[in-house]
């Protein structure tokens, strides 16, 4: 045979295998409802299954009623200090009106506005907002989303989570919102702020969880979630909801260089606040577990150094005289590692920790010491009102909290 040929029909079969291969191949996706669209479709469909929500007014309308504007009254401190050049040509008992040398002359203080956000935790009327909204006011007014406005007393308030508690006595029934549990929050979960910025009441904006657990340098409880739901003045002491309806936080600061919404806001999360507004109904103020001890973080050349496998607890730096920790035994250079057998890995875990923990309760403390791990058991005391409880350096590694 003739060396053409035997070239055509070699080609003639490469072509013969090549169809029927490309057959199989058709069959089989036919046979599974496969295709490259067909796959392209089922990834772009599962992505729309789980997908944006088509509108919040539901979630809106239903939760609206609970969320009230605040507006407060307050008398601005005037000193009554002598200007220096004054005091030193005329002494500290220079008079600055006709009559009676050294008397200053009586003027009223100058009142002053502030405005805010807050919302019904029960049809009985007691409210929740911050403490930097209400904190030291004369007089307290509530806006509801109907327009009728009442007046509201100070029930109790806590600075250290900047939280605040009122009530309005009125013979009607309020609507009012939940907690819900924000330890299910998750990064990227929708929320919805309410509240009234620059005192435009009622104003919904959207958007996620962009982080949770930040420490903002408020205090030592910072926890806070992190939104980019749109809040600015005025929407502090308001919700933050989840899509259930349920208030997952308390909306409280943003970072902004301009001073309006950057994207960047901050709410005390559902968990702290449902603790701290259930003390400050029942008792008026907040009581907290206290150790009795000043720690400070556990570096890489801090854990090396005490023979740790890894950087976590917090070292004790100081133990207070007569204190929960002292009479126990702690010892300054143990490292706390646990509480009640849940592990401490960061610092600024455990002041949050200690402080939930119940007055004249025994508590089991791990303690890392002499390069092993030991159990002490602590009876916890309250935390004294005058105890400064932190002072952090936001600069330098090795900050300190007493707790």
């Amino acid at each position: 045979m003739p060396q053409s040929r035997r070239l055509i029909s070699l080609k003639s079969l490469i072509i013969i295998f090549a169809v029927a291969m490309t057959a199989a191949a058709i069959g089989v996706f036919a046979s599974k409802g496969l295709s490259a669209s067909n796959t392209v479709k089922e990834r772009t469909n599962n992505i729309s299954t789980i997908a944006l929500p088509g509108s919040f007014s539901v979630i809106i309308d239903r939760v609206g009623p609970a969320v009230v504007s605040i507006r407060v009254t307050r008398k601005v401190p005037q000193t009554t200090e002598i200007p220096e050049p004054f005091k030193r040509f005329f002494g500290d008992n220079f008079g600055f009106q006709f009559g009676k040398p050294g008397q200053l002359r009586p003027h009223p203080l100058p009142s002053v506005q502030g405005i805010g956000s807050g919302f019904f935790i029960d049809d009985d009327g007691h409210i929740v907002t911050n403490n930097h909204v209400v904190g030291d006011a004369e007089k307290i007014e509530v806006t509801l989303k109907d327009g009728k406005t009442y007046q509201a007393k100070l029930v109790g308030r806590d600075r250290k989570t900047d939280l605040a508690l009122l009530k309005v006595d009125a013979r009607k029934k309020f609507p009012f919102v939940r907690f819900g549990i924000s330890a299910k929050t998750k990064v990227g979960d929708w929320v919805i702020a309410l509240g009234s910025p620059f005192g435009l009441g009622h104003t919904a904006t959207t958007g996620i969880v962009s982080a949770r657990g930040r420490d903002i340098g408020s205090g030592p409880y910072d926890d806070f979630l992190q939104i980019d739901a749109p809040i600015n003045r005025g929407n502090s002491g308001g919700p933050t909801f989840n899509v259930s309806g349920e208030v997952i936080g308390v909306n409280t600061a943003i970072i902004s260089p301009t001073g309006v919404s950057a994207g960047i806001g901050f709410a005390v999360p559902s968990d702290m606040a449902k603790s701290v507004i259930a003390q400050l109904r029942e008792k008026g103020a907040v009581s907290r577990g206290w150790l009795g001890v000043e720690i400070q973080q556990v570096t890489e050349d801090l854990a090396a150094g005490l023979r740790m496998k890894k950087p976590e607890g917090a070292l004790i730096s100081n133990v207070s005289k007569g204190s929960p920790a002292e009479r126990a035994g702690l010892n300054v250079g143990d490292v706390i590692v646990a509480v009640n057998d849940e592990r401490i890995e960061k610092m600024r875990e455990l002041p949050r920790r200690i402080a939930g923990l119940i007055n004249g309760r025994i508590t089991k403390f791990g303690i890392f010491r002499d390069g092993k791990e030991r159990i002490i058991k602590v009876i916890i005391g309250r935390m004294p009102t005058t105890k400064k409880i932190a002072s952090v350096n936001r600069g330098n590694l090795e900050s300190r909290s007493l707790v």
